[in-house]
C-alpha cells in the first residue's frame, strides 16, 4: 500500500527506476547473505550448485 501511495505522487520514469533498483538491491542483498549462510553451513555448496543448474524448479511443487 505504501508503494501504491508514493507511485500517486510521483510517478515519473525516473522516480520509478529509483524505488525499482532500491527493491532490487534489498533482494539481492537478502539473497546473497542466505546464500552465504547456507554454503558456510555446508548445506549448499558447488557440487548441489551444479546439480540445480539442470532442474526445472518451477515445473516441481
Amino acid at each position: 500500500m505504501h508503494l501504491l501511495k508514493l507511485f500517486s505522487f510521483d510517478g515519473s520514469e525516473n522516480r520509478v527506476q529509483e524505488i525499482k533498483d532500491v527493491l532490487m538491491k534489498h533482494f539481492q542483498k537478502r539473497l546473497d547473505d542466505e546464500s552465504d549462510h547456507l554454503w558456510d553451513e555446508g548445506i549448499l555448496d558447488q557440487e548441489r550448485l551444479d546439480q540445480l543448474r539442470t532442474k526445472d524448479l518451477h515445473a516441481e511443487k
